[in-house]
């Protein structure tokens, strides 16, 4: 999984400003420190699903400085983004998915958006297509 490390500074107004060095184009504030990392996720999947759009690499994430708080991506958006990943990989457009998976492009759209509630299911033959498994595992919570 994704985890992308964030900086918290206080803000003048009295809320934490959320940074993640690593996707500079999420940015999220908070009232508190448990507010602002609930914020964070919603930031980094926004952002994340800016670069979907406009076709550039997910950038990476970077191990998290000592004493630094991070952000999970969720296991539906971290597939998702393997799914894209996998694509940009194997330089398989939309359209061309869509018609290995015969469905229809829109679908496709939906299996890419972050925001939206995919089965798990249709992003296995997604990925299946592009010769790709998706592994599902659990951890340890921290």
């Amino acid at each position: 999984m994704r985890c992308y490390p964030v900086t918290m500074t206080p803000d003048d107004n009295g809320t934490l400003l959320v940074r993640f060095p690593d996707v500079p184009e999420a940015i999220t504030y908070g009232d508190d420190e448990a507010s602002a990392l609930a914020h964070a996720v919603d930031a980094l999947e926004t952002a994340l699903s800016l670069y979907i759009s406009a076709r550039r690499p997910i950038p990476a994430a970077s191990v998290p400085k000592r004493g630094h708080q991070s952000v999970t991506l969720p296991a539906l958006s971290e597939a998702k983004v393997g799914l894209y990943e996998a694509m940009r990989e194997a330089h398989v457009g939309k359209a061309a998915l869509a018609r290995k998976l015969r469905c229809h492009l829109p679908q496709i759209d939906r299996l890419l958006d972050l925001q939206h509630a995919s089965r798990l299911d249709q992003l296995e033959a997604a990925v299946r297509a592009l010769g790709k498994r998706l592994v599902v595992c659990l951890e340890d919570a921290a």
